[in-house]
């Protein structure tokens, strides 16, 4: 009993389905509704069948969906180099300011030294304090 049910249905669910539509006129104000009309000038009105699904037009949906599924990777891929390079040029950057930092601590040092020398470790306290100076100049750029 069931499964003759369940073929029935199917059956029903398989089959094209005509709508119709009716056009009502009524004191000069046209309707349009599934149901007949009620009064006035009616018109049956049969809704075209859709037409048949188009073996081409998957294909061509198909295609379209690869192409932007491949497009989506490329994409992912050039960011995520770009993270790659974007990362490396920190790094970079931050081991610069490392190393001016360092040059800097030097520079004050070596002046200090300077400041503090006697007499005799003088001269040898400026010659460091210039090598010094030209290190922390390749080290900080302006």
């Amino acid at each position: 009993m069931k499964s003759s049910i369940l073929l029935a249905t199917l059956m029903a669910l398989a089959l094209p389905v005509q709508a119709q539509m009716y056009k009502c006129t009524l004191n000069g104000k046209v309707t349009y509704s599934e149901a007949p009309c009620q009064r006035g000038k009616q018109v049956v009105l049969d809704a075209p069948q859709a037409p048949a699904r188009d073996p081409q037009a998957r294909r061509e949906l198909a295609r379209q969906r690869a192409e932007g599924e491949r497009l989506q990777r490329e994409r992912e891929a050039r960011e995520a180099a770009q993270e790659r390079v974007d990362e490396r040029a920190e790094r970079a950057a931050a081991a610069r300011r490392q190393r001016c930092d360092k040059a800097k601590l030097e520079r004050r040092l070596a002046e200090d030294e300077v400041r503090n020398a006697a007499p005799r470790q003088l001269e040898a306290a400026r010659a460091r304090a210039r090598r010094v100076a030209g290190l922390m100049a390749l080290e900080c750029p302006a």
